[in-house]
């Protein structure tokens, strides 16, 4: 049993209109009542008119169905099948189906091949083709005069009949001659005696190749040995730098270990690397957005004061915004200390103006130069406003200086 003889029989038996449909799984397990029905199909399919009883209950029926079935094959369609495998119902008995499908589907086969040839013919009948006529013009030519010479030479030879009827007569009437019959026995028998000994020579060379190849094979086989003995041996020395190469590999081992931590530990301290300067870069953007606001402000103010007709208002209101922007720059020098101290604790980063070599003191002297330039503005603002009347000029060449401050302090 072969999965290719269980897929063609049911191919087969799908092509012969079995109106069942059969699976492959069908035959792992032996399946009686299926044999049963199919063999009936079968047998019905190849001769409608059979009568053999499908009762196969019992096992006596059974045997009695399996029996009448294998007569019936072997009588009608000259079919040998082994009734102890199509007893048995499983894989086995799918090679004795076989036997009996493929006979029914090769019939059917060649009828639709025959139908087809019949339909083509008669569809040639209404075409001409000239090339077909001319091949059967030139094949009736050559047979006519094969007709002709074999006619002529078949007269010839009757004509001579006469003659050879009186030598054929002769020829037997005549006594046999036991030399020539003895003669022509000799010579038959040498020749049969020389093809004897022809056949002698051949099977003594036979037997030599034979005691030729025999002791190659010893030979081989002597070779074989010897070489499983020394690859035996070499398999049981151990090398003289395995030690040594067992050594290297554990410290490769351990190369390889320290190897890894370290690369997940650079690895580790580069991404926090990255997420730190990150932070860093986002609290200076906020710083500088914060300072760009600061400065946008202060000039929309000051193009206000300067806007505005009134001397007494604008006196005041630049008091005011004096007093503002000082407190603006105080709140603006508290922004920038804190984050220098948060800069240099989390990253101990150096932030300072373009002037080099500044120290600590440099910078608190220039903080205390910076509050004095204040407080010497707030005095010009305060004498500027006991005046009747100030110069608008004046006004715009005092007001830029906190902004030049501001970017110093930056």
């Amino acid at each position: 049993m072969s999965f290719r003889d269980l897929r063609n029989f049911t191919e087969m038996m799908k092509a012969l209109g079995y109106p069942r449909l059969i699976s492959v799984e069908n035959f792992r397990t032996p399946n009686f009542m299926l044999v049963s029905e199919v063999l009936l199909w079968l047998v019905k399919r190849y001769e409608p008119q059979t009568d053999i009883p499908p009762d196969v209950e019992t096992e006596q029926d059974r045997v009695f169905f399996i029996k009448a079935v294998a007569q019936f094959m072997a009588t009608k369609a000259h079919i040998k099948l082994n009734t102890k495998k199509l007893y048995q119902a499983d894989g086995y008995a799918v090679k004795e189906l076989l036997k009996i499908t493929s006979v029914l589907y090769g019939a059917m086969n060649t009828k639709g091949t025959e139908r087809t040839e019949v339909s083509e013919e008669d569809s040639s009948k209404f075409k001409f083709d000239l090339g077909s006529k001319v091949a059967d013009l030139k094949a009736a030519r050559q047979l006519a005069s094969e007709i002709t010479s074999k006619g002529a030479s078949l007269y010839d030879l009757l004509g001579k009949e006469v003659e050879l009827r009186e030598a054929r007569t002769e020829s037997i009437a005549r006594p046999l001659e036991i030399n020539e019959a003895e003669k022509m026995m000799k010579i038959a028998i040498n020749n049969i005696l020389e093809q004897v000994q022809k056949t002698k020579d051949m099977l003594n060379n036979v037997t030599l190749d034979e005691a030729n190849l025999e002791a190659r094979i010893e030979k081989r086989k002597l070779e074989l040995e010897i070489s499983q003995k020394r690859l035996q041996t070499l398999q049981s020395v151990r090398p003289a730098f395995m030690d040594e190469y067992e050594k290297i590999e554990e410290e490769l081992q351990k190369q390889y270990s320290s190897y890894l931590e370290k690369f997940h530990n650079l690895s580790y301290m580069e991404q926090l690397l990255d997420e730190h300067r990150r932070t860093e870069q986002e609290m200076f953007e906020e710083a500088a957005n914060i300072l760009h606001l600061m400065q946008n402000r202060l000039k929309e103010e000051e193009q206000n004061l300067l806007k505005s007709g009134n001397n007494d208002d604008s006196d005041v209101e630049i008091r005011e915004d004096e007093g503002s922007d000082s407190e603006e720059r105080q709140i603006m020098k508290q922004r920038t200390a804190m984050e220098t101290k948060e800069q240099g604790r989390s990253g101990k980063r150096i932030v300072g103006t373009m002037h080099g070599g500044d120290t600590e003191e440099d910078e608190d002297s220039e903080d205390s130069e910076i509050d004095l330039d204040d407080d010497d503005d707030d005095e010009e603002v305060e004498d500027d406003s006991m005046e009747i009347s100030p110069s608008k000029s004046n006004r715009r060449a005092r007001k830029p200086e906190p902004l030049e401050e501001s970017d110093n302090d930056f």
